[in-house]
């Protein structure tokens, strides 16, 4: 039988929409699951009642063979028997604390040679050397992000979980750590769970995602899977992005990348791109569909293609076109009347490069 994650809960706030979340996924050496939605959908309630930081009114909680949590037969496993590894979303480093003193708190069960040589092997796997004795407040926002990910994952856990873990770094950090992240994770070959709001991270870091709104989980699948095919219009609302395909960098020149996606090229910023395997990434809104043979815009991309699905939504339309990949764009009911657009029609779609956004992906 496969190791599993099977979680059933219920739990309530008052004056808050009820989370009432059913989970079940394979569990593997290295799965990172992403728990995906925007602020209020109840991501961070069910990673603390994993970790066991709330509990659930109702419902079970089971990881691997072990039972964490069931409320008909009074199964209450507190956190620290539970063996997981949790770094909150703003660190929670002791102050006073130097960065071998945070990682080392959860080890006092240890004896002094072996906890310090596992602070040393955690020192160097986060590359730590030469701030051993440094506190917080001296280290840069990423490395308190890998002091606080050393800390967690030092007691050698089961199961780590991270709560927002980049969203307390600014911009060009974010992009700089997701890919690091990414490889710390498998690196560490231990079953993950992340919450996060931002479809760049789920993409760079999970291998399986699940999509949550208004306290339920909505779809389960591989993200770039549920990006792409969202379930139902309440997922397509909240994972924001219409078109998530499979691409390949070939050049890197002049500040421009040059992807290919099943044999259409597409130019995006080279500061987007990492490797040569990523998803790229188009919003609905950023694409201009024009009329075959039509003078053509400023933008880089012109992509030839047909139109195979139009989908009306109030004064907007939304038109899927076959470019050698599906491309979703939206424009208004009038542009579709002066293009006399209908299923079928040959068009070129225009893409800025600034639009063309390149998320890395694991090709393991």
């Amino acid at each position: 039988m496969a190791a599993e994650m099977i979680l059933d809960m219920t739990k309530t706030y008052p004056g808050r929409t009820p989370i009432r979340a059913r989970l079940r996924y394979v569990v593997e050496a290295s799965t990172v699951l992403i728990l995906f939605g925007p602020s209020g959908s109840g991501k961070s309630t069910i990673l603390r009642s994993v970790a066991g930081l709330e509990w659930p009114e109702d419902g079970s909680i089971r990881f691997l063979s072990r039972t964490w949590l069931d409320t008909k037969s009074g199964i209450r496993v507190s956190p620290q028997d539970r063996h997981i590894g949790y770094m909150p979303q703003d660190y929670a480093l002791f102050p006073t604390y130097s960065v071998i003193g945070n990682i080392g708190y959860g080890l006092g069960t240890l004896g002094s040679h072996d906890r310090n040589k596992r602070i040393a092997e955690v020192v160097e796997l986060f590359q730590l050397q030469g701030l051993e004795s440094a506190k917080p407040r001296e280290l840069s926002g990423g490395q308190q992000q890998r002091v606080a990910l050393a800390r967690a994952v030092a007691p050698r856990p089961q199961l780590l979980l991270l709560d927002e873990p980049l969203s307390a770094l600014d911009a060009p950090t974010r992009l700089q750590l997701r890919g690091e992240l990414r490889s710390l994770l498998k690196q560490l070959a231990l079953p993950s769970i992340v919450v996060t709001h931002d479809w760049a991270e789920a993409l760079t870091l999970g291998d399986m995602m699940a999509v949550m709104g208004d306290g339920q989980i909505h779809q389960i699948g591989k993200p770039h899977e549920v990006f792409s095919r969202p379930i139902d219009a309440a997922v397509a609302r909240i994972v924001g992005v219409e078109t998530v395909v499979q691409g390949q960098v070939i050049e890197n020149s002049n500040g421009l990348v040059t992807v290919t996606v099943n044999g259409a090229r597409l130019k995006g910023l080279s500061g987007d791109a990492a490797g040569t395997a990523v998803y790229v990434c188009i919003r609905a809104e950023d694409v201009v569909v024009e009329q075959a043979g039509s003078g053509m815009t400023s933008a880089r991309n012109h992509l030839k293609g047909r139109v195979i699905d139009i989908a009306l939504q109030g004064m907007m339309v939304q038109a899927t076109i076959d470019c050698g990949f599906q491309l979703t764009a939206t424009i208004t009911r009038g542009a579709m009347e002066d293009l006399h657009l209908v299923p079928g029609s040959s068009v070129i779609a225009a893409v800025k490069a600034g639009a063309v956004h390149l998320v890395p992906r694991s090709v393991a």
